[in-house]
């Protein structure tokens, strides 16, 4: 079942949640829904699951317009950050209350909460209460209760928010290994990229209402679209250039502009270097420009190295592997000369402003 949105506006007074949104989301694929608080990824999944209607523009399940379709008639399962279960209720009847609802034949009810509690993990917690149950557990019940009904499509509201970072990460691979079971349309709304990138097929990045890219994990946060998704997809150094003869002016220095379709003219630009992508060397480098170590931070995984630079404006951030840490045997104080190693410069749009420090 796919889901096809067209041209989707939606205002609350006179705060404009979706500015017209178009969007395609195939069948059997798990799409996340990515963008700040505020940005409309909400807003937009209540439209698809009609518990709000559109000011303009229209939704199709598999090409069929749904306006005129209940909640229910949608056939669509919903869950929520919050689990929203029946206290007073087992797990076996959280599950089959919808089917129930629907006086499915007590025998058909069986069955089915039984292969959906198997399916999630839960075999053998019929009895309970949700009150007996962890966080997590209390997820994957809600999650069983929305695909009693077998659903066309499956509706994620930031559905691991409330819960602490191991378990949200532990459902994050079960709900992969899930959908990779099952293959139901998903939408999956998350604040959080690296959910986003860990559980969908695709990621749409949102900002103020409308849609600033939409491609896989690995394609946004390679080839980011716009100063936005760039900014928004970790942490960043970013500085106002100016790119002059193929060359992208930052302070004092100069660097090779990256390729640019239609190439550049002599413009105000937005210039980007992730972290991880700032080498550091005792001696010059090629492109290099001086810097002065003000902190070095171990992050497991990684080292975090605070930096300042007289040619450039604010402070800059390096990220290093452990090993590359250890062979330069950095310390507060020490001069050093970092070496971009991959730009991404973007046109400064009219009215655009941007400080030049790491964020």
């Amino acid at each position: 079942m796919s889901i096809e949105i067209r041209g989707v506006r939606k205002s609350f007074g006179a705060f404009q949640a979706l500015r017209g949104v178009d969007l395609t989301v195939p069948s059997g694929e798990l799409t996340a829904l990515l963008g700040p608080s505020g940005c409309g990824k909400t807003t937009l999944l209540r439209i698809v699951a009609g518990l709000e209607e559109p000011d303009q523009g229209e939704v199709r399940h598999h090409g069929e317009p749904v306006a005129d379709a209940t909640p229910r008639d949608r056939n669509v399962g919903l869950v929520f950050q919050h689990y929203a279960l029946f206290r007073h209720l087992t797990v076996f009847e959280n599950v089959a209350f919808a089917l129930r609802v629907r006086r499915r034949p007590r025998a058909e009810v069986d069955a089915r909460v039984r292969e959906l509690l198997g399916l999630v993990q839960l075999s053998g917690l019929e009895d309970r209460r949700p009150a007996q149950l962890s966080g997590g557990q209390r997820q994957r019940v809600a999650l069983a209760r929305a695909l009693a009904t077998r659903p066309r499509v499956l509706l994620l509201d930031e559905p691991f928010g409330a819960l602490d970072a191991r378990v949200r990460q532990d459902l994050r691979r079960w709900l992969r290994r899930l959908h990779d079971e099952i293959h139901l349309t998903t939408l999956f709304v998350t604040h959080d990229q690296e959910e986003a990138f860990e559980v969908a097929d695709r990621v749409v990045l949102m900002n103020r209402g409308l849609v600033e890219q939409v491609g896989t994990p690995r394609q946004v946060f390679e080839e980011p679209a716009s100063p936005f998704v760039m900014r928004f997809l970790g942490s960043v150094n970013a500085f106002p250039a100016r790119v002059v003869g193929g060359r992208a002016r930052v302070g004092g220095l100069e660097f090779d502009a990256p390729h640019r379709e239609g190439g550049w003219s002599e413009e105000p630009a937005h210039l980007f270097v992730r972290p991880h992508e700032l080498e550091l060397f005792r001696t010059p480098a090629p492109e290099s420009f001086a810097a002065t170590v003000e902190r070095v931070t171990p992050l497991g995984g990684t080292v975090r190295v605070e930096l300042s630079a007289p040619s450039v404006e604010g402070g800059l951030e390096a990220e290093l592997e452990p090993r590359r840490a250890e062979a330069l045997a950095l310390a507060p104080g020490d001069r050093v000369y970092a070496a971009p190693r991959r730009l991404r410069l973007f046109p400064a749009g009219p009215g655009d402003s941007l400080t030049s420090s790491g964020l």
